[in-house]
């Protein structure tokens, strides 16, 4: 009775042996699909890639530039290029220009040129459709994966975190993102409930641009939000309040301005 079994398990253990002889032809990678910003996290490797989730295109919607260096032209390009983010509310917006940025991205951490994506693992939103998952799907393989699986982002998140989510205890994780926030309760390796909110970091960006041009009468653009979101931003009083100059155009006159501005405002 006891044969067969070892036999099973010296047989599993020399595919295991053979697969891990041909791992150097593979990459195995996970993508955290953001509104804003776009991760990659390689096997054995770490985090390897995080970027801001936008592409740069030209009047023949060819890519010529990917996160950071799309993010630099975003709101100063001419009439030849234009950027656009592939992604709104955490799905995905534009199938193809999604898939432009995947492989994008992948090519920049991409180390050996002959090797590919065997494994890729995606996050997710639990609140999208099967419609809305096909399309990340889709998306994945066409930018060459040959395993896709996708992971709702609470769970990730958890995981992430450390906490066992095997144990029969409940523990609610709010992941707040750029386009969505993501509410759910986990236990015993589940999802007991979840919730989707469409709202996220770029309704913070639009309130503050238009509390400036309300309050200001200055009108900044959504670099600048962030920026002031991100460096000065707070959800409560601070003992020492923060500053910064931010400048934006002056809708009165028209002309450039700077002003001073602290974390009061931003709040």
């Amino acid at each position: 009775m006891n044969k067969p079994v070892t036999d099973k398990k010296a047989q599993n253990k020399t595919k295991q042996g053979k697969k891990g002889f041909f791992d150097f032809l593979y990459t195995d990678i996970a993508i955290d699909l953001g509104t804003a910003n776009t991760l990659i996290y390689s096997r054995n490797e770490g985090i390897v890639l995080n970027e801001p989730s936008i592409v740069a295109l030209n009047q023949q919607d060819i890519p010529v530039a990917t996160g950071h260096e799309a993010r630099l032209m975003h709101e100063r390009t001419h009439k030849k290029i234009r950027t656009i983010r592939p992604l709104r509310d955490g799905v995905i917006a534009d199938f193809e220009v999604a898939e432009h940025m995947i492989r994008g991205m992948i090519k920049k951490v991409k180390v050996k040129w002959f090797s590919s994506t065997r494994q890729m693992v995606i996050c997710v939103p639990s609140g999208i459709t099967e419609v809305e998952r096909r399309a990340v799907r889709d998306s994945a393989e066409h930018a060459g994966a040959k395993e896709v699986y996708l992971v709702d982002e609470p769970m990730a998140a958890a995981i992430g975190i450390g906490l066992d989510v095997h144990e029969p205890v409940g523990n609610m994780i709010v992941d707040i993102g750029g386009g969505t926030t993501e509410i759910a309760v986990i236990s015993l390796s589940g999802i007991v409930y979840a919730q989707s909110v469409r709202l996220g970091g770029d309704e913070l960006n639009d309130d503050m641009i238009n509390y400036f041009r309300r309050n200001h009468n200055l009108l900044i653009g959504e670099r600048t939000a962030e920026k002031i979101k991100c460096e000065i931003g707070s959800a409560a009083p601070l003992d020492e309040e923060l500053e910064m100059i931010t400048k934006g155009r002056d809708l009165v006159n028209g002309v450039p301005r700077t002003r001073h501005i602290t974390s009061k405002d931003a709040r």
